[in-house]
């Protein structure tokens, strides 16, 4: 039996709408920990939930009771992370979780059955773990930094915070190995006609938006050398050979020599594999950045516009300017390059003039792609504590997500459908104003009415 056994919990035949999007990556954070586990002489085994059956899981505790499992979570991921738990503890299995999820919820999920949970990053952390779980058991791991469990009274123990791993470089790539990297390559291939990895040059994000959750690698952003990472793509395309790559950094585009660098690197070896990535409008805001990203085969760029109105965007404390956003998109467009854009609607203090803000931004700016979300607020951020007294939980916390949550005297999700029916209507309107005015015109009127069905119901 494996010292541990790795999971994550993310069934795809769970979820419906992935199903019809099917874009699955592997992933990378336990393939990351495996790596390290290994190099310290841990054996490890992964159970890749991803194409799996959750039956097979279940009858994999089954095989060898008690032994030590270790599961990431995320907030799409509880009520499976729930059900694993439940069925490791079935067979006295010893259940650690980490990622951001448990990390933001230790009591409940203590008390739903796990041992420990990891704060933090994971590695270090669990190659100390591992051996004291042997040693100590579950109740006296007050020395180990990182984590919190229960001692033997029952009382609540966090230990001292878990330095961060300052240099990437010393890490080991992920355990690609350890899974079937195929099934991932053929999903995108049979879907979208091109094959697609992910990789990480960084961990974490130094910007302080208040919406967003750090409480894996708090507000520290630490890069790989271009080098490095050159290198992990050179073993990639020689060993997958995937169509495209997904760089799943927070913001690809920081350090603007970092990227210089970068494409050096890949022509020096003759590299080149589209990709698409993410970025902060402000580090789009210079035409050599944004030349850089094309030569190295940046097809789409996605950029966190969240609202078209200067006030919501400076209560988010997002640091960007709405003009840095339209001059980011003017770029990447003059450049070549693809904008998907992600927007929120129905953050605190949002007005009906702000929602006609954004609908007349996102025409101006006239991404390729977008998609809106209403803004729910996740435990452990400043959004979450601003609104704490209104947050409601319409079902058991065990039954739901952070995506739950509802805050009180909010207008309701019929509300945001008519605002999504006016920006895509008028956003259409105005790509088809010149090619078929008979259609504009149509989708004009209706985006219309959505609005004055909205202006109706804010001043109710």
């Amino acid at each position: 039996m494996a010292d541990v056994l790795l999971t994550h919990g993310y069934f795809l035949a769970d979820d419906e709408k992935e199903r019809q999007i099917m874009k699955p990556y592997p992933p990378l954070g336990i393939l990351y920990l495996s790596a390290y586990l290994k190099r310290a002489g841990f054996s490890v085994e992964i159970f890749d939930s991803t194409f799996a059956e959750r039956a097979a899981l279940n009858q994999r505790f089954a095989a060898t009771p008690g032994g030590l499992v270790g599961i990431y979570t995320n907030l799409m991921t509880r009520r499976s992370v729930l059900e694993i738990v439940r069925a490791a503890k079935l067979h006295r299995w010893t259940v650690v979780l980490g990622g951001p999820e448990s990390a933001n919820y230790t009591t409940e999920y203590l008390g739903a059955g796990a041992d420990v949970i990891v704060v933090g990053e994971g590695e270090v952390t669990m190659s100390e773990l591992i051996g004291n779980l042997a040693k100590s058991g579950a109740h006296r791991l007050q020395h180990v930094a990182g984590i919190v469990f229960r001692d033997e009274r029952g009382a609540l123990v966090r230990t001292a915070e878990r330095a961060k791993i300052p240099d990437l470089d010393t890490l080991p790539w992920p355990d690609r190995e350890a899974i079937d990297h195929q099934k991932y390559l053929d999903a995108w291939k049979t879907h979208h006609g091109a094959s697609s990895i992910n990789l990480i040059t960084a961990r974490g994000c130094p910007y302080r938006c208040n919406w967003c959750s750090h409480a894996v690698y708090g507000f520290t952003h630490r890069r790989r050398t271009p080098a490095m990472v050159a290198d992990e793509v050179q073993w990639i395309v020689e060993r997958y050979d995937p169509d495209q790559v997904w760089y799943a950094d927070d913001v690809f585009t920081i350090s603007h020599p970092w990227l210089a660098n970068y494409l050096a690197e890949l022509k020096r070896r003759g590299l080149h594999r589209p990709f698409e990535t993410i970025t902060r409008a402000d580090r789009l805001q210079n035409p050599t950045a944004a030349a850089q990203l094309r030569e190295l085969g940046c097809y789409r760029i996605w950029i966190g516009s969240e609202s078209g109105s200067q006030r919501i965007l400076d209560a988010m404390q997002r640091g960007v300017s709405v003009e840095q956003v339209r001059r980011a998109c003017r770029l990447a467009h003059d450049h070549g390059i693809q904008v998907g854009m992600f927007l929120m609607w129905g953050y605190e203090g949002e007005e009906f003039e702000d929602i006609a803000a954004t609908v007349e931004h996102v025409k101006v700016t006239n991404p390729d792609v977008f998609f809106t979300t209403v803004s729910y607020p996740i435990k452990g951020t400043g959004y979450f504590d601003k609104v704490r007294e209104r947050v409601l939980a319409p079902l058991a916390w065990h039954e739901s997500s952070d995506r739950d949550y509802l805050v009180a005297g909010r207008r309701g999700k019929d509300y945001y459908k008519l605002a999504d029916q006016w920006l895509r209507n008028e956003v259409e309107a105005a790509r088809l104003e010149a090619s078929n005015p008979a259609r504009s015109a149509e989708l004009l009127g209706l985006a219309r009415r959505a609005s004055e069905a909205m202006r109706s119901w804010s001043a109710a």
